[in-house]
């Protein structure tokens, strides 16, 4: 049986991760390997509950420790619920969003301690587990909120606080080479399906 694979897609608002994470999913099924695509937060009952929470527009008031707080419970739910079982039965698992959106939104964007995320995270949420490749599709903010709109209580904060999460994802890219692909999205969108491609032909 062949191993299971930890893929995410990263970045900020309107980066174009949905397509890009169907369009792999895609081209790993082609290959014949088993693919599940899961989202954060989200991915599990306990944790669309929480998205709805996080992201509704009604909790502007919400605050910061309270957030972060929140995106480690979503994310526990999904390690232990959906994607441990699906990597030990040899699947390969496509996450819109893991820990580097933590720490790119909660650590450079609101401020908290990196070092407090990852302790925390790595003791109670996610263990040893890390993705094989990550693949962050950046975009300038500005351009990205435009494509996508303002809507969810997340994309309505400020855009100094979206270029401080596009700056920490680029720092977490350049900490982890190895790990990160990462594509301007203002290129052609096929060709960053094509640069996509041949990456994940390298780890599946």
């Amino acid at each position: 049986m062949k191993k299971g694979i930890f893929i995410t897609f990263e970045g900020t608002e309107g980066s174009g991760k949905s397509t890009q994470i169907k369009r792999a999913a895609s081209f790993l099924r082609k290959k014949g390997r088993r693919v599940l695509i899961l989202r954060e937060p989200g991915g599990t009952g306990v944790g669309e509950a929480i998205r709805n929470v996080l992201l509704d527009n009604k909790h502007a008031a919400m605050a910061p420790s309270a957030e972060l707080l929140l995106y480690l419970a979503a994310r526990a739910q999904i390690v232990n619920e959906k994607i441990l079982p699906a990597l030990k039965a040899g699947t390969i698992v496509i996450c819109d969003r893991f820990e580097d959106s933590t720490l790119a939104y909660q650590g450079y964007g609101r401020g908290f301690s990196m070092k407090d995320i990852e302790a925390v995270s790595q003791k109670l949420v996610r263990g040893t587990l890390k993705p094989r490749l990550t693949i962050l599709l950046d975009v300038d903010p500005a351009l990205g909120l435009k494509r996508g709109g303002r809507h969810d209580r997340m994309e309505k904060q400020s855009l100094v606080f979206h270029r401080k999460v596009r700056r920490g994802f680029l720092a977490l890219a350049k900490r982890e080479p190895r790990r990160y692909l990462v594509i301007n999205t203002r290129q052609d969108w096929e060709l960053t399906a094509k640069q996509i491609r041949e990456r994940l032909g390298r780890v599946a």
